[in-house]
């Protein structure tokens, strides 16, 4: 019997021993998550809240209401003074259509007054050459001189006309471009007033579950004012491994996963990353061992462990996990 329980001793023994040469273990793990702080982004009160605490939310899913009615006043302003500005620009347009027409109209007058002025020079020099020469009469002469001024006047007068048209559509154009800012500007407020719109329904951005849940109805929000915590379904392990034990880790060497809560129960897992870096060195206080007494203490370096199947138990963040990583 004696060599029969030493024999059982020394294959434990001998089974600890391999277990220890091939695992590398730690007790300083936890469940983490990239847990997700739920704020309002607007000022208002909320009137309805959907969700209770623990509660598991699909993404989209509305986690807090808040009194949508001054939002839809500013945005009904914002859309009429859109509505205002786009009817200023279309009269605009119709105006400089108008005024086009103007100007092609002055234009035509310059040329017929051009022509006018053209035979009333060609008379006049024949008149004028006519009495010099005693055949034509003075008042023949007269006549032509009077037409010739009357046609320069006219041709002058057209040309000023088709000129204050030509500057008349400058100043529209100009109107049209300032009427465009005020449209765009309108339509940024249109926009600015439809976000926060939107913002009175506060929604999941991913499958989770309702934790530290502070709202309540009637209560009034202000922005970054924290409503609730989610804590998404995707988790893992951070263990944090002595950084004597990482000289023969890798990524993607399995891992056992024993969790407090689930005495009995391993879930498979593998080594996802190494933190490029010991966790003391990007601590809020970080050490400096350059100044006073150096005493060496052996760093812990965060290793990040993925389940390879999502747990069919629950699991959060912050649960005591004891990880096992075969590295031989």
């Amino acid at each position: 019997m004696v060599a029969i329980a030493a024999g059982i001793a020394a294959a434990a023994g001998v089974m600890g021993w391999l277990h220890v040469f091939q695992y590398e273990t730690t007790d300083d793990a936890f469940v983490d998550a990239r847990t997700v702080a739920v704020s309002s982004q607007i000022t208002g009160a909320i009137i309805d809240l959907p969700v209770t605490d623990n509660q598991i939310v699909n993404a989209d899913a509305v986690l807090v209401r808040i009194d949508p009615r001054d939002y839809e006043t500013a945005l009904a302003q914002a859309r009429a003074q859109v509505a205002q500005a786009e009817a200023s620009i279309a009269n605009l347009v119709a105006q400089i259509d108008a005024q086009n027409a103007r100007i092609e109209q002055a234009q035509e007058q310059v040329r017929q007054t051009q022509a006018a002025f053209g035979f009333a020079q060609e008379e006049n020099a024949r008149a004028q050459e006519l009495f010099k020469s005693g055949v034509g009469t003075q008042q023949r002469a007269q006549q032509a001189a009077s037409n010739l001024g009357q046609a320069e006047a006219a041709f002058a007068a057209a040309r000023a006309n088709a000129k204050a048209a030509e500057m008349q559509l400058a100043v529209l154009q100009t109107q049209l471009m300032e009427a465009a800012g005020r449209r765009d500007q309108a339509r940024a407020v249109q926009s600015q007033a439809e976000t926060n719109l939107s913002r009175t329904a506060i929604s999941a951005p991913v499958v989770s579950r309702v934790t530290k849940l502070s709202a309540a109805k009637g209560n009034y929000t202000q922005p970054g004012q924290a409503l609730l915590m989610l804590v998404p379904s995707e988790v893992w392990v951070t263990a944090n491994f002595k950084e004597t034990q990482l000289s023969l880790m890798r990524p993607g060497q399995p891992v056992d996963i024993r969790i407090d809560a689930y005495p009995g129960r391993v879930f498979a897992g593998h080594v996802d990353s190494i933190q490029a870096g010991s966790g003391a060195a990007f601590s809020l206080l970080p050490p400096e061992n350059a100044t006073g007494n150096y005493v060496k203490v052996v760093q812990r370096v965060p290793v990040k462990i993925i389940f390879n199947d999502a747990p069919d138990v629950f699991v959060g963040p912050g649960m005591s996990v004891v990880p096992s990583v075969k590295v031989r």
